[in-house]
């Protein structure tokens, strides 16, 4: 806390020498004498409760005096508080959504961890703009970019397969998710591919996608999910839906390759502990960057001792009108 005005705190002074004057007076007797022959009673009797009660008056009327004197000093607190300035990033989700997100490896399935832990990635990232992209035999955009986290945490709860042809064009959907911020302005751009399969259609070859990303500058960072070896995977036969082990199939040199060519990673995700860590890594990869600027930001005290200061004359005054008065 500091003063805008202390000069003024020399004011103070003025119910210093009150309280001089005060007490001043009160040893020089300013009650009645008695004579009388033997003091002996009236020493045993000490401080009357009057005696004790009619000081608090003036205590109160010296103390609202001080807190007046010091409010008119103008006392303020100050803080400092920073202004940041983020250097956005654009974000687009490319996700498998063939029937092969199906497999029962990941808890529940693949795509639903998936959907689970991408939400909370982008509960994670308020100032960066996101979009959807979703692919199986074909692609298309779910959500293009926006900050309207609640929209797109409810478009991706919405994601699911058999919404398109089955199959894995890969290609086509690094194009889409490349497509939806090639004419972006942002500092920096990424897309998040998400698969578990081999490219086995679409019109896109996902090498030449990546090449297209690596022009207009765009990092991929891909991930493949799925555990090694076999998967539980849900299968419709004569007696109804059964689950029964598919080997996993998985492009890693593909994958790896496109996420190398444009300046991103490739991860395999084997289960779901893994998959929050890989978008916990990129999370911390891809960092805003930030320019802070400090400035003060004062808080005006004047009002607190003014209220003290009325708190203390009320109080006076009732003391004055229903106590003394009565007592007198």
């Amino acid at each position: 806390m500091f003063f805008e005005y202390p000069k003024l705190l020399w004011l103070l002074a003025v119910p210093a020498l009150l309280v001089l004057h005060y007490i001043y007076l009160e040893r020089a007797g300013r009650h009645p004498h008695l004579r009388v022959s033997v003091a002996t009673p009236w020493m045993k009797g000490g401080m009357s409760y009057m005696n004790i009660l009619r000081h608090i008056p003036f205590i109160l009327r010296t103390f609202a005096l001080v807190m007046i004197v010091v409010a008119l000093a103008r006392p303020r607190s100050s803080e400092e508080l920073s202004k940041v300035d983020t250097e956005g990033i654009d974000i687009v989700l490319a996700m498998d959504v063939s029937t092969s997100m199906l497999a029962r490896d990941l808890t529940p399935d693949r795509i639903s961890a998936s959907k689970d832990i991408a939400i909370e990635f982008i509960s994670q990232r308020p100032s960066d703009r996101m979009g959807i992209v979703v692919f199986a035999g074909e692609s298309f955009t779910q959500c293009p970019l926006t900050t309207d986290r609640a929209t797109l945490i409810n478009l991706m709860k919405e994601v699911q397969t058999d919404i398109i042809e089955d199959g894995t064009a890969i290609g086509n959907g690094l194009a889409t998710a490349v497509a939806r911020m090639k004419d972006s302005d942002a500092k920096s751009r990424v897309v998040i591919l998400l698969t578990d399969g081999v490219n086995n259609s679409g019109e896109v070859a996902p090498k030449m996608a990546a090449e297209i990303a690596k022009t207009y500058g765009i990092r991929v960072y891909t991930i493949g999910v799925g555990k090694e070896g076999m998967a539980p995977y849900p299968v419709m036969t004569p007696w109804g839906v059964q689950v029964q082990n598919m080997k996993v199939e998985i492009d890693e040199a593909l994958l790896k390759e496109i996420a190398e060519s444009t300046g991103g990673r490739y991860f395999r995700a084997t289960d779901n502990t893994k998959l929050a860590e890989i978008y916990s890594e990129i999370n911390k990869m891809e960092k805003a960057k930030t320019s802070v600027e400090s400035f003060p930001v004062y808080k005006e005290l004047f009002g607190t001792y003014v209220l003290w200061a009325l708190l203390a004359l009320m109080l006076e005054l009732l003391l004055n009108w229903f106590v003394i008065r009565r007592l007198v």
